[in-house]
């Protein structure tokens, strides 16, 4: 499969700047094949977020791109991670992430180990992880990404390097918040590349998407 899959985005449920219709519709014409719109929440919103993305899988019918209703677990208390995670995977959410410690926000310490231990899917730009933390990942089948976001990016070397040390998945994904975020399969290839993996291996990075949303068609 030679198409992009995305499993991180935002809408303006949150913080992205387009609604889901226009989101779904410029990534399908970048040849996406699958998106997950990832909201940011908490405990306040998770429950309104879950439910009006469920009915932006209405607009995939018959249409070339498959979407997956999501969230993005975003400064929550640590110790609240695992909590939140299961009540948005039981209210629908097929897509959970997590916002790791990013070297360009104030994520509370401990965010990353606590998520690698709950019920998640992708542990996002992880920042400066540790090797037990990602052994913890790969241990529990969650996924660490290489992200395009600039800023979070900077990361992408480190977690890259400490993700092969231990066997863990990695993922490439854009946090895209505005059209200009979302990318097509070589540009995620060339991230996947320029975080110091080899082709043959960027090339099974971007084959995780494939395999995960296979796992939950």
């Amino acid at each position: 499969m030679n198409t992009m899959i995305d499993l991180h985005t935002h809408s303006l449920f949150s913080d992205g700047e387009l609604i889901p219709a226009e989101l779904i519709r410029r990534a399908e014409v970048l040849g996406t094949r699958a998106i997950a719109i990832t909201d940011h929440c908490d405990f306040t919103n998770f429950e309104h977020i879950v439910s009006s993305l469920k009915r932006a899988k209405i607009m995939c019918e018959g249409r070339d791109i498959d979407v997956f209703v999501g969230v993005e677990l975003t400064h929550v208390p640590p110790g609240k991670i695992a909590r939140l995670a299961d009540l948005a995977r039981r209210g629908g959410a097929e897509v959970i992430v997590v916002h790791g410690e990013s070297p360009v926000e104030p994520v509370q310490p401990d965010t990353n180990r606590m998520a690698v231990e709950a019920d998640i899917d992708i542990l996002a730009h992880p920042g400066f992880i540790t090797q037990d933390i990602a052994q913890l990942a790969k241990d529990s089948g969650i996924m660490l990404e290489l992200t395009s976001r600039g800023g979070h990016n900077r990361a992408n070397g480190h977690v890259a390097r400490t993700a092969l040390a231990v066997g863990a998945q990695m993922v490439v994904d854009t946090d895209t918040h505005a059209p200009h975020d979302l990318i097509n399969r070589d540009t995620a290839l060339l991230i996947a590349i320029g975080a110091g993996l080899s082709q043959r291996q960027a090339e099974d990075v971007l084959g995780n998407s494939k395999r995960f949303i296979e796992s939950i068609l």
